[in-house]
């Protein structure tokens, strides 16, 4: 899984980026402090089964802190886009094809307004927010119009000459973007175009266009995640977001203070759990003024208030809402230990729809192709290669001898 996040120069995404994987990125209050795409590792949060059990787990990958197991998923944050980036303008359009393979977008807006189209910064009230979730999408829209109209006369007429299934060769052709066939369906469905009657060797710009779209918006979801939640500018302008966008999912959030408590985590002056509604300081002594006086800001204009930052709110919204992810536990009847003694060591995410079969190979292509049946560890009843999991579920896997 890949989530991409995406925004205007400026907004915030760098700091979402660090607050979510606390990797080491450049943040400056400037347009495209962000020039090359940053890789990371951020993590969703789910009740650990460990609970269940009555057991401490032992992660191999991410970590569990009282219960809350914190799984990991990859993020990229890419360069800021600009108003006509699709046409080169700013840095160009070669960032927005580093978010081909994403599954999801996330897009951080600079809900205050304190930043203008291109990211420079403007007084309060300049710039209307709105303006920047429209911009975006408008560009990703002409960023997938672009790369259908680089091959799509000579794609279509091939399809009506061989007479291929419309809805297959097109999400063959365009795989790369996490197109499906029944993506393909419901954009057409949506757009009520009857392939008998309306040819696609005659759509017009303006129809591919809204196929474009449509096709974007089923491949690449979007969540927004409306940060600078401190700002006195913020809630007028997140009010009118939410009334404005009623499709879209707006989320409050606070990147800048949900990286001062993660800082002030690792450096063990305070107690947090990452989407918890407040914190423990362990080592006041150790705390200096500016410390202080942050730490009491956050919790005061942003916990007390919103009962969170928004940054780990918007990863479990992005995975398990839009999504629609489950997380299942491998383990065993007799043992929930691998062969190091780990205690339940992974937690796997897995698409809608998993069934036991699916699982089996995710965990090794050798368990799928033995695969005899499947264990639930917790009701201790046997369960078919069909049988479609849940989240939470601690699976083992039988297979041949």
């Amino acid at each position: 899984m890949l989530i991409g996040i995406v925004g205007k120069a400026n907004c915030g995404k760098s700091t979402f980026f660090k607050a979510a994987t606390l990797s080491e990125v450049l943040i400056a209050n400037y347009p495209f402090a962000t020039i090359k795409p940053n890789h990371g590792i951020g993590y969703v949060r789910v009740e650990c089964i460990e609970k269940f059990f009555k057991v401490k787990c032992n992660p191999r990958e991410g970590f569990c802190i009282h219960g809350q197991r914190f799984v990991p998923v990859e993020l990229l944050d890419v360069a800021g886009l600009v108003p006509g980036a699709h046409e080169g303008k700013g840095l160009g359009n070669q960032f927005l094809d580093d978010l081909s393979n994403a599954d999801l977008l996330i897009h951080v807006v600079d809900m205050a307004g304190l930043t203008d189209c291109e990211g420079k910064p403007c007084s309060a009230g300049m710039r209307d927010p709105c303006d920047d979730i429209l911009f975006l999408e408008e560009e990703l829209d002409y960023w997938y119009l672009g790369i259908l109209k680089k091959v799509w006369r000579t794609f279509v007429r091939k399809i009506e000459v061989e007479h291929s299934e419309f809805e297959k060769a097109v999400a063959k052709q365009f795989s790369g973007l996490k197109v499906t066939e029944e993506m393909v369906r419901s954009a057409l469905k949506k757009l009520g175009i009857d392939l008998e009657e309306e040819k696609p060797s005659v759509w017009q710009e303006s129809r591919l266009f809204e196929f474009s779209r449509e096709l974007r918006r089923a491949s690449k979801p979007m969540i927004i995640a409306a940060n600078k939640s401190d700002r006195p500018e913020f809630e007028d302008n997140f009010k009118k977001a939410k009334e404005k966008f009623p499709e879209l999912l707006i989320v409050p959030c606070s990147a800048e203070s949900e990286l001062a408590l993660r800082e002030a985590s690792r450096s063990e002056l305070i107690e947090y759990i990452p989407g918890d509604p407040d914190f423990k300081i362990l080592r006041p002594e150790k705390l200096d003024e500016r410390r202080e006086k942050a730490l009491e800001f956050v919790k005061n204009k942003i916990l007390n208030k919103w009962k969170n930052t928004g940054v780990q709110q918007v990863l479990n919204t992005a995975v398990f809402d839009y999504l629609k992810y489950i997380y299942i536990f491998p383990g065993g009847l007799n043992k929930l230990t691998d062969s190091k003694g780990n205690v339940l060591p992974d937690c796997y995410l897995m698409p809608p729809g998993t069934t036991a079969l699916n699982f089996a190979f995710r965990i090794h292509s050798d368990i799928g192709n033995g695969f005899v049946k499947a264990m639930d560890v917790k009701k201790k009843v046997a369960m078919g290669k069909d049988h479609v999991l849940k989240n939470g579920d601690v699976i083992e896997i039988m297979t041949k001898k």
